[in-house]
């Protein structure tokens, strides 16, 4: 697949950056960065959101990180790992691309990663915080700007243990971010699992599941389906019945705006747990909300604002090395100091480079417009720190 490239700046930057891509090396009035994210498939609403995040930073910082001259070749990986293992081998032997950013899927990401850590190229994962790099195995050339994949549901967790229910039914695909989201949840959660189901990744149909559900007796439900497979799931369960009987909890990013414009009315009263919202009232947040929807017309996504986040987080590394983005170590630790407001609000880097922050309860609820859309409810986890930094040996001697 031939990759869509996207120029800003202006035109003379744009020629200048595409001479420049014909050596294997350029000079550091340039950079170059590699987007490859899901962005067809049941799973392409979230890289898409996560790309016009990213853009519209691009825009917001003038169409420069950190005021070098900016190109970005954004390649949709399909949700598939060869796909994104063949892209990957172009964007940095072909293209040369200074940093890469955008994955979706961890099944997508875990295979590729040996590839392009190998190769001493920085990436900053805009989803997924796989436990394999949390740990470890972190590495120098592994930033998460989004959260570690247990945090979200862990966060979930905790509050629904508050709740006194009788029982919880649990739900995920079976690949790597489904299982680590079911053992965040089951980490700080305390009371009674009845079941807990793995689906193939992408499934469509659940009445088997529902019918278990159903059995189990539970009077609640905590899933993870990214996409489609969660707006499918919802639409079932509440054509099921089941909804009268069971209290409907999720992570973030199976209750956010993707899955509440598919699903609608059937989406209010419902909880999930975000490390942001909508809502959040600092200056960055309310600024990045109002131009995301007069950009594209819609109310953004906790992707959108992690794309926002990874952009905003390289136009301040690069600012902060004065472009000099070959001393890798010097970009590295720009990047680690994370000097930049985000969306948010308060973040840093752990020792392992996953975040450190808040976590919150959201609830679907109608706005003062009459549109559906998340509000923050309260804080579940303050200035939270994932379970496995302290295996990262990172920076000892």
């Amino acid at each position: 697949m031939k990759p869509a490239t996207l120029k800003l700046g202006t035109l003379a930057a744009a020629l200048c950056a595409a001479a420049l891509s014909l050596s294997p090396a350029h000079a550091a009035d340039s950079i170059k960065v590699g987007f490859l994210s899901t962005l067809s498939g049941p799973g392409g609403a979230l890289g898409i959101d996560i790309r016009d995040g990213f853009q519209l930073a691009l825009k917001h910082a003038g169409g420069k990180l950190g005021g070098l001259d900016t190109e970005v070749i954004v390649v949709d990986d399909q949700q598939k790992a060869d796909v994104g293992r063949q892209a990957t081998d172009r964007l940095i032997k072909r293209d040369h691309v200074d940093v890469m950013t955008g994955m979706v899927f961890s099944n997508v990401l875990l295979p590729l990663m040996p590839s392009i850590l190998s190769s001493d190229t920085v990436y900053i994962s805009t989803n997924t915080g796989p436990e394999d790099y949390a740990g470890k195995n972190c590495n120098k050339n592994f930033f998460v700007v989004s959260w570690q994949n247990e945090d979200i549901p862990a966060a979930m967790g905790k509050y629904v243990s508050e709740q006194q229910h009788k029982s919880v039914f649990l739900i995920a695909p079976n690949y790597p971010g489904g299982r680590e989201s079911i053992g965040g949840f089951k980490r700080l959660y305390k009371g009674k699992i009845a079941d807990e189901v793995y689906v193939k990744l992408g499934q469509l149909d659940y009445s088997a599941e529902l019918a278990q559900a159903r059995a189990s007796g539970a009077d609640s439900v905590f899933f993870f389906l990214p996409g489609g497979m969660g707006i499918s799931f919802i639409k079932q369960l509440e054509g099921s019945g089941l909804a009268k009987n069971m209290k409907i909890y999720m992570p973030g990013f199976s209750g956010d705006q993707d899955t509440i414009k598919a699903v609608g009315e059937p989406m209010l009263g419902t909880f999930n747990s975000s490390q942001w919202s909508p809502d959040l009232d600092n200056p960055q947040n309310q600024k990045f909300v109002a131009d995301f929807e007069k950009e594209y017309g819609r109310i953004p996504t906790l992707y959108a604002s992690q794309g926002y986040d990874a952009a905003m987080l390289l136009d301040s590394a690069v600012r902060d090395v004065k472009g000099n983005i070959e001393d890798k170590d010097a970009f590295r630790q720009a990047l680690k100091a994370a000097n930049f407001k985000s969306v948010r609000g308060d973040f840093k880097f752990n020792t392992n480079q996953y975040p450190i922050q808040d976590y919150y309860l959201r609830e679907v609820v109608k706005d003062g417009q009459g549109r559906i859309t998340n509000k923050k409810v309260s804080t579940i986890l303050e200035d939270y720190h994932d379970p496995f930094a302290a295996e990262c040996k990172m920076g000892q001697s």
